[in-house]
Parts: C-alpha cells; sequence; structure tokens
C-alpha cells in the first residue's frame, strides 16, 4: 500500500513540474490509472491513496472488475472497442476515449439513448498513420466530428491518440503537437495524451489527461499499449 501510495505521489509531483514548465495549472490535468490486469483490491487501494480516475481496455474484464472495486471511482474506457460490446461500454464507463468510426459513434449513441444518458466521448486519432493501430486519419476528423455531433446522445468532449513507440519521449512531441493542434482547430476542451515513458512531454504539449499503468502499478507481463 506504501509503494503504490509513493508512487501516486511521484506522478503527481511530476505531473505538476511538467505544468510549472509549461505555465499551466496542474489542477488541470487528469490522472487516469490505467488498470489492466490490476486486481481490484489494488484499485482501492490507489482510490484510498486519493486515485479516482481509472481507465480499462478490455470490456470483459472491467464487467467483473468494476462492480468489486469499493471506492469511489470514475472509469475510463481506452482499448479498442467493437461495435457488439456498446451496450455493456455505455452501462459501465462514465467516459469512452476510443471511438473510432461513425458505425461505433451510432452504436453508442443508440445504447446510450436506451439508458437515458448522454455518453460523453473522445475521439481517437491514428496520429501518424500507423497499420497496427486504430483511430481516425487526421485529415477525416473534421468531417467525422460534424456527423458524431449529429448524434443526440453523444457529448464528444476531445481527443485521445498513442504516437509511435520510441527510445527518446522527445521524439513523441511532434505528435503531441500535432494532435493539440488539432484539438484547437475543433474548439474541443480535452486531450488525452501521453503514458508512463512520455507524460512529461504530453502535458508540456497540452494534454488534459495522462493514461498512467506501469509507473503506478509496476510492470505488466505483457507490454500494455494504452498505457
Amino acid at each position: 500500500m506504501n509503494e503504490l501510495a509513493a508512487n501516486i505521489e511521484q506522478i503527481r509531483e511530476r505531473i505538476a513540474a511538467a505544468c510549472r514548465r509549461a505555465g499551466r495549472d496542474a489542477g488541470d490535468v487528469v490522472l487516469l490509472g490505467v488498470t489492466k490486469t490490476v486486481l481490484p483490491e489494488m484499485v482501492d487501494i490507489a482510490v484510498a491513496a486519493g486515485l479516482t480516475v481509472f481507465g480499462e481496455n478490455k470490456v470483459q474484464e472491467a464487467q467483473a472488475k468494476i462492480p468489486a472495486v469499493t471506492g469511489r471511482a470514475r472509469w475510463h474506457f481506452i482499448g479498442h472497442l467493437q461495435t457488439n460490446k456498446a451496450r455493456a461500454a455505455v452501462a459501465l464507463f462514465d467516459v469512452i476515449q476510443s471511438v473510432d468510426s461513425i458505425k461505433l459513434a451510432g452504436e453508442l449513441d443508440k445504447w446510450a439513448a436506451h439508458a437515458g444518458k448522454t455518453q460523453p466521448v473522445l475521439l481517437e486519432i491514428n496520429i501518424a498513420g500507423e497499420a497496427s493501430k486504430h483511430g481516425l486519419r487526421p485529415e477525416d476528423v473534421p468531417a467525422t466530428l460534424v456527423k458524431i455531433n449529429q448524434f443526440t446522445h453523444l457529448d464528444v468532449r476531445g481527443l485521445m491518440a498513442i504516437p509511435p513507440a520510441v527510445a527518446d519521449q522527445e521524439q513523441t512531441r511532434p505528435f503531441f503537437r500535432q494532435l493539440r493542434t488539432l484539438r484547437d482547430q475543433l474548439s474541443l476542451p480535452e486531450l488525452s495524451m501521453g503514458m508512463s515513458h512520455d507524460f512529461e512531454v504530453a502535458i508540456e504539449e497540452g494534454a488534459t489527461i495522462v493514461r498512467i499503468g506501469t509507473a503506478i502499478f509496476g510492470g505488466r507481463k505483457k507490454h500494455e499499449s494504452q498505457e
């Protein structure tokens, strides 16, 4: 417990330092703990240490985990979402960060309407055009946003992206800057970018949500591309 609390405090200190360098208020950056493979009791310890926003990559895992977490938490979906999981995602998550098609948006809107809620979402952008990653092409985002905004039960809050994996976090800066420019052009408030290895650069470039897993909960058995 002490180690987990210390990790969270250290990340918050690094967030604050990055914000000072960028002339930003640390309160404008949400620390999201990525909990893929993390047990519910560990999430509860993180909640007790002051972390309240968490992200899951898989609906099936979230269905078992979220009800087992006793602490008060907000949940974001950050993995690739299949349309046949849209109903469950709407029921489970406060925010869905990985909307990457009009088809998926339509399914989410349908189930949000059925649930009587407005579902906050982010659009996932394939910022570097990588074949191995999901997401909208940057040049397609303005027209896609116009269409998605026609859905009455979705609230598009911003953009999310995962830049290419690189050894030096400074190499991610141009991708973060490109995403921020796109976000600003669309007049959206949120920018989810930055993970354990590059979140400080992301904050310097305008991130409002950083997704941290390994630096809080330790290494996983497999590489987790969303944190």
